[in-house]
């Protein structure tokens, strides 16, 4: 499968999440794994915003992804939330040069390997929701096209998110975000549980946890939900 027959079955997946009652944290993923498969990045994370402006990690490749998108939301400091925060494309060549712009954020980024990162807007018109945080290994920019095609999968997830606002009322979008962080938790949740009972990492987890959802044709969030109810996770930690 070439680059382009890729790009285009991503545009459709995320496509067919836009219906009723659609999952927004699967969108989130879903965004997310297609920006590991289509661009030269080594890692994805998406950050949105509460309606109160408060931020929260939605979706990552890794646990340790996540934990550096925790890290900036913790300094309420970094390249992903001025993205947001202005609605403009963040590009920082080389987190070596000019480390006392995010120092905390930076200096935890280069620890980790990253010497380069790209913040998109996830944004429609006026209406900004978060943003998506694409990281490098490499430093130096992205070309103008694998730019373009990182936003164009950000825009349709923010359209995925914020389309109901034509039908609904404003306060009835902002539910359905906060219930999306909410569910966020839950899922965080589920995974620690899961990697306690079954002696996996949080990454082997979370994945237990999305397989065990697709193939029985359930959403995420009441999986997880279950989980953390008490449920027998032995379907989830040993699927056939």
């Amino acid at each position: 499968m070439d680059r382009y027959e890729g790009l285009a079955r991503a545009f459709v997946g995320l496509a067919d999440t836009l219906v009723a009652d659609f999952d927004v944290v699967e969108l989130a993923q879903q965004l997310v794994e297609n920006a590991m498969t289509l661009l030269p990045i080594d890692a994805a994370g998406i950050v949105l915003a509460d309606v109160d402006g408060r931020f929260q990690v939605l979706a990552s490749n890794s646990e340790q992804t996540r934990l550096l998108e925790l890290f900036q939301i913790q300094y309420d400091n970094g390249p992903c939330l001025r993205s947001y925060r202005t609605g403009e494309q963040v590009v920082v060549d080389d987190l070596r040069i000019g480390i006392d712009r995010w120092p905390e954020f930076a200096a935890r980024a280069i620890a980790y390997g990253f010497l380069s990162v790209h913040a998109l807007p996830l944004r429609l018109r006026n209406d900004r929701v978060g943003a998506l945080n694409l990281l490098r290994f490499d430093s130096g920019k992205m070309s103008d096209a694998d730019i373009a095609i990182g936003q164009a999968l950000a825009d349709v997830a923010t359209i995925g998110i914020v389309h109901q606002r034509v039908a609904l009322q404003s306060d009835v979008l902002n539910q359905q975000l906060q219930t999306a962080l909410n569910t966020r938790t839950v899922i965080e949740q589920a995974k620690g549980v899961l990697a306690e009972r079954g002696g996996v990492d949080m990454d082997a987890a979370f994945h237990l946890l999305r397989r065990y959802a697709r193939r029985n044709n359930r959403r995420l969030a009441d999986v997880a939900r279950a989980v953390v109810d008490g449920a027998d996770t032995a379907a989830i930690l040993n699927p056939s």
